[in-house]
This record gives structure tokens, sequence and C-alpha cells, in this order.
């Protein structure tokens, strides 16, 4: 060949083709390749690329529970741990009683006593949700309804009878221990925790009326002149019990942030409130209505027209 020929058809051999684009760089567009000097370098390392990954909302929602069922295993798990409570305490103090640990009577009022303030203490247990109040309710129901069979004698827990009842007659139950669990209904459905008449109401009845029987069978020597079934000392203390029951109970849900109030104003209308309750429990009315109906209507009615005026 000669050299002109060699200068219009070059060889294939000596013609100098760029040099293949790799197929790991040509299929990866974020990769920006320079050359210098036949020497490939990479400006961004593929070892260190982290790509994005994006999740399917679908596949993620599966795993999200619902407010409105997290606010349900939330009340249904208090209401379980206290009415689990409920029974534990009624099962304790039958057990003193088998046991001669405690007589009847006084483990009778004792579990009224304890009863009611350990459920108004368990409200905050409960959710923020307006419903909270009915899984709260729930509680005394399930006793309404203990305390319905068994006094109407379809079943008999004598567990029950004897640590309820004054002289062991199921029908007891149908009386003052049934009105007892319809006020705890009432106050928790009606009042709740953001009003101050039901804890001041239950206060009163729990911690006020029950320690007004224990104190005055054991120093109420002194009768009242217009009841002789009633003391001085009963009522007495009946007032002083309920009072702080009831500024301890207040206390207890303004610093957990329910209730907010003025103290130089609440005090003396609870001491008010406690005045009538303790009035109206002294009243020879026993008869026709049983304490445990009057003392909380009672407080609750003056309550009612105090606190709101």
């Amino acid at each position: 060949m000669t050299l002109l020929s060699s200068r219009l058809f070059p060889s294939p051999s000596v013609n100098h083709r760029p040099p293949a684009q790799s197929t790991t760089t040509r299929h990866l567009p974020w990769i920006k390749l320079t050359r210098t000097n036949d020497t490939v370098r990479f400006l961004c390392s593929p070892a260190i690329i982290k790509p994005v990954i994006r999740l399917d909302e679908r596949f993620v929602a599966r795993f999200v529970v619902p407010e409105n069922a997290q606010d349900l295993i939330h009340n249904g798990g208090a209401t379980i741990g206290v009415l689990g409570g409920a029974y534990a305490l009624v099962f304790a103090f039958d057990d003193f009683t088998r046991k001669n640990i405690l007589n009847q009577g006084l483990s009778r009022k004792l579990v009224h006593i304890l009863s009611g303030l350990l459920f108004l203490v368990s409200w905050p247990i409960f959710s923020n949700s307006p419903k909270a109040r009915y899984f709260a309710a729930f509680v005394p129901l399930v006793n309404f309804l203990r305390l319905l069979v068994n006094g109407l004698s379809l079943t008999s827990d004598q567990g029950l009878i004897k640590s309820v009842t004054r002289k062991g007659d199921p029908k007891e139950l149908l009386r003052g221990p049934l009105y007892y669990v319809v006020i705890l209904m009432l106050c928790a459905v009606v009042f709740w925790r953001d009003s101050p008449i039901g804890v001041v109401s239950l206060a009163m009845m729990c911690g006020g009326d029950g320690v007004a029987d224990i104190i005055g069978r054991r120093y109420g020597s002194m009768k009242i002149p217009y009841n002789q079934k009633k003391s001085w000392a009963g009522s007495i203390s009946m007032l002083i019990f309920g009072f702080l029951v009831s500024i301890g109970m207040l206390y207890y849900y303004s610093a957990l942030g329910h209730v907010q109030f003025d103290w130089w104003n609440i005090v003396p209308r609870v001491a008010l409130v406690s005045i009538v309750a303790t009035v109206v429990e002294s009243l020879p009315i026993t008869d026709v209505v049983d304490d445990n109906i009057s003392v909380p209507l009672a407080t609750i009615a003056v309550a009612f027209f105090t606190f709101h005026h």
C-alpha cells in the first residue's frame, strides 16, 4: 500500500476508537466521568450512593393503630383493672371476716368507705375521651347486677352477703348497697372528673357517712335529741372527715389538672356542703329514705347551687 493510500484508507489495526463505556457506568446516569490522559476517574463513587426507598402508604397504614382503637384499648384496660381491684377489695375483707380478723359490721363499713373512694381515685386512669365516663360507670354497673341477682336469690355469694349486709340477709343487698352503686354510676356519668359536684358527693357519702357509723357505734353514747339512733360523735366525725376527704379529693383532681379552683372561695363552700350533708344524715328519716340516697342527693343539690353561685 502506498503512502497515499494509507493516508486515505487507514487500516483498522491502527484506527484509534474511543474506549467503550463500561456497561456498569453506561446505565448509571448519576455517575459523572472525567478523562485525564485516558484515565477514567469517578467523581461520585457508586459505593457511597444510598438509594431512596419509598414505602407504600397502604403498607404502612396496616401497622398504624387508629385513634379510636387506641382509646378503646386504653379505657377497656382501665375498666378491667378497676373491676379487678373492686373484686379483690371485697374478697380481701370477706377473708378478714372469715378469719375473725374483723367483725362483720366493721368489714361492711370499711368496704363502704374504700370501694367508693378507690373508685373515685381511679377516674384519672381513664382517657380524656368524653366516652371514658361510660367505661368507668361499667364497674358499678357490674356490681349492681351482682347485687341484684344475689338479692333476688337467683344465686348465692356468701362472701358478698357477709361483706356488705348487716344481718346476713340477701334482701339487704337490694336496699343500701344497691343505692350505693347507683349513686356511683350517677356521679360518674353525669358529673365525671371535671366537676367538683360529683367528687364532693361521693366523698361525703363514702368518707363522711362511712366514718360516722364507725365512730358513732364506738363512741356514740350521747344521742342527738331529735334522733336517738344518731349520736353527736358520729355527726361530728362525719362533718370533719367528710370535709377533709372532700378537700383532699378536690386537691387530687386539681393537681392532675382536671379542675382548677380559687381555694379561698372553694373551702368555705365545701364546709357549707359538709354541714348540710351532716344535718341530713342526722335526721330521723332512715326508715323512709336510706342514707345512701338522702346524703348524696342532698350533697348534689347544695353543691350544685353553691358551686355555681
